[in-house]
């Protein structure tokens, strides 16, 4: 199981950025756990300094934009 961590305030930006993460991993048929970070303190912690932001796997893959439910594909596959 992948743990996909969703780092933002709960903006708009956030939310769609947790929606579309969720309808790539469904398309990708992978079993996926979303953690939302929401805290400024905890988000800190991980290195961001713009939000939105997608951790997998301990890695960082961006900040600061929603990429594509396509993009997501390819950064989860």
């Amino acid at each position: 199981m992948k743990e996909l961590l969703v780092l933002g305030p709960g903006c708009s930006r956030c939310r769609m950025l947790a929606d579309r993460v969720k309808e790539a991993a469904e398309q990708l048929g992978i079993e996926y756990e979303i953690i939302k970070f929401t805290d400024v303190n905890a988000i800190a912690g991980f290195g961001v300094m713009t939000t939105p932001a997608l951790i997998v796997g301990g890695k960082l893959m961006f900040q600061g934009r929603v990429p594509s439910v396509e993009e997501l594909k390819n950064m989860l596959a």
